[in-house]
């Protein structure tokens, strides 16, 4: 009885350790890339050929920022929080739609976090980075570099 309760523990928790391995495989911290010192382009599309970001925009703004979802099961940081959507425009480079209006500039890019705006600045500056840091809503915020 013993060795039965034994094999049904293992069986159980043999695919839940697995589960949390993948988990863990396609964390990435995006730390360094929002030190504003990048372009849009390499800021996105490494993610994307590593599939931890949608291919397609989820959203495109009017000023022709495309927000760009996590893959199910990624798990992408910004300064220790998790990132909701990652958000970038370049101009004249095919991996990003226009808008319909004006365009914010000719490239920015960032991350929006799960996050308060007071925690994750302090976090940004604390890191170096010169990204501005924007209220969206109450524990959403944007973290945002501007070419």
């Amino acid at each position: 009885m013993t060795l039965t309760l034994a094999c049904r523990i293992f069986r159980w928790s043999l695919p839940m350790a697995f589960g949390a391995l993948a988990a863990h495989a396609h964390a990435r911290a995006l730390d360094s890339q929002l030190d504003c010192k990048s372009t849009p382009h390499d800021f996105i599309a490494p993610l994307q050929d590593s599939n931890l970001l949608e291919a397609k925009p989820m959203r495109i703004e009017a000023n022709s920022i495309n927000a760009f979802r996590p893959v199910k099961g990624a798990a992408l940081t910004a300064y220790g929080f998790k990132v909701y959507a990652l958000v970038a425009y370049q101009k004249d480079d095919p991996l990003f739609k226009p808008g319909k209006g004006e365009p914010i500039s000719d490239a920015a890019y960032g991350a929006v976090v799960w996050g308060g705006d007071i925690e994750v600045e302090q976090k940004v500056r604390e890191a170096g980075s010169d990204a501005v840091v924007h209220h969206v809503a109450p524990f959403i915020t944007a973290i945002f570099c501007k070419q």
